[in-house]
């Protein structure tokens, strides 16, 4: 593919979408619809105002400190450049190998100073049950193999980057209380090279939100 390429990372939120079982799905529905609003504008003039109802949690999304640490940083206080044209790396590790992603599968890798993109190939099974269950995760010890390279920001393209079988969520621990953000729910990673690619998923500007869905993107070099 050419310099400059868009390559979209994102899944498409779209009305009762499951994301989390236990989570409510969005609604979304017209709050003031093309139909209604002739009869306010002149004739020939027409819009849609769109009402959305959904958890932070919602469709591919990045995680801010405040998420897991009542003193971390939020939405608004995220400086713009941990958002956007980060330098990145994709680093493949089929779920038909194994769902438990080591350190050992970084090393290989130069991740320091970059935003690293986890390609499971989980995303295949997306708007289905077997995507919410036992699926791809990051250990203990690769968060914190990651944390001592200094890396940006971690995104997978599974259900969680931390096992969600027991109730502790180290991986989460570990790197936001670093501020090493996190991207959860990734597709089209099998587009990506290797390398030569920038990476890049800007939230609204919440304050007191430390979730929420992005658009996330490469731009290929």
């Amino acid at each position: 593919m050419a310099t400059g390429t868009l390559i979209d990372l994102s899944h498409t939120v779209e009305h009762g979408l499951i994301t989390h079982k236990g989570l409510p799905a969005p609604i979304i529905c017209d709050y003031l619809s093309h139909e209604d609003s002739r009869k306010i504008y002149g004739e020939g003039t027409e819009f849609q105002i769109a009402k959305i109802e959904m958890v932070a949690n919602t469709g591919t999304y990045i995680d801010c400190p405040s998420h897991r640490y009542e003193d971390g940083k939020d939405l608004s206080e995220v400086t713009l450049d941990r958002f956007v044209d980060l330098e990145a790396i994709k680093v493949h590790v089929p779920y038909t190998e194994t769902l438990e992603i080591t350190e050992k599968y970084f090393k290989d890798y130069d991740v320091a100073s970059k935003a690293v993109l986890v390609y499971t190939g989980w995303d295949i099974h997306w708007k289905t049950d077997k995507y919410l269950e036992n699926h791809p995760y990051l250990t203990e010890s690769a968060a914190q193999y990651l944390k001592e390279k200094n890396v940006k920001l971690v995104g997978i393209d599974s259900h969680n980057i931390d096992n969600t079988q027991g109730k502790s969520r180290p991986v989460h621990s570990i790197l936001l209380r670093s501020e090493i953000l996190i991207v959860e729910h990734l597709c089209n990673l099998q587009q990506l090279p290797t390398d030569g690619f920038t990476f890049s998923a800007v939230p609204p500007k919440f304050k007191k939100v430390g979730t929420f869905p992005v658009r996330a993107m490469a731009k290929l070099r």
